[in-house]
């Protein structure tokens, strides 16, 4: 396999499930070296742990593994009503096993072997179609962020953020529409994770209303925030 000669740009967190040690090395190395952040892990149950406790873009999962079907763990988090894009790996070519994974639930099945400038490509697509991350420029309803420069306009005018702020908007923006969780939220923006206090999260949520508007942000009582475009439906809820 080859690596590309093109970087994709934005930075990514993804996390590898994969038991071959040769695969897996070569395929997380060629990752790394776009510019990404791979988790490597060989069993379905350190995914799951991964996933439960983490915040990852994408998931790269092979079928085959150590301690069980990596299409259980796929229709275990289409069950849970997880929409974190899926890319299948497998040596199972036929089409019947191509079209099970993608009817239940994965965005995209490559087999192995693969070409690791396929691989990329097919990341980097997968990235732009659920993410529209490559431009590293996000914009949902009314807000733009630029990853780059950290800038952040809300209807044309800029907000000023701090740094906390800033990593939790852009959490919420490329997953609008998706709840994360105080858990995942607390470990991915706050320094010392949930160490912080009860009540940091919630402070750092009340001054991204007051400064973005108050529409944008729901809680999911229990459970967490939601971004939601003003006008969807939602607008003005708590």
């Amino acid at each position: 396999m080859r690596s590309p000669e093109n970087r994709i740009r934005t930075v990514m967190n993804l996390l590898l499930v994969e038991d071959d040690m040769e695969l897996g090395n070569g395929v997380r190395i060629a990752l790394t070296e776009q510019g990404m952040k791979v988790v490597w892990v060989r069993r379905m149950a350190d995914a799951i742990r991964q996933l439960e406790q983490h915040l990852h873009d994408m998931v790269l999962l092979d079928i085959g593994l150590p301690d069980g079907s990596g299409l259980d763990l796929l229709l275990r988090l289409r069950g849970e009503r997880r929409h974190l894009p899926i890319l299948i790996l497998s040596a199972r070519d036929s089409i019947n096993d191509r079209l099970f994974g993608l009817d239940n639930g994965a965005d995209d099945y490559l087999v192995k072997p693969f070409d690791l400038a396929e691989l990329i490509s097919r990341v980097r697509a997968l990235a732009r179609r659920s993410y529209g991350l490559e431009d590293r420029v996000i914009t949902r309803g009314g807000l733009s962020l630029n990853e780059q420069t950290r800038r952040v306009l809300a209807d044309g005018r800029q907000i000023d953020l701090s740094p906390s702020e800033f990593e939790l908007l852009s959490l919420l923006l490329k997953r609008a529409g998706r709840v994360i969780t105080r858990r995942v939220l607390e470990a991915q923006v706050l320094p010392g994770g949930h160490s912080n206090g009860s009540n940091t999260l919630e402070v750092h949520i009340s001054n991204l209303r007051r400064k973005i508007g108050p529409s944008h942000i729901r809680t999911i009582r229990g459970i967490g925030y939601v971004f939601e475009h003003a006008g969807a439906g939602e607008a003005g809820r708590p």
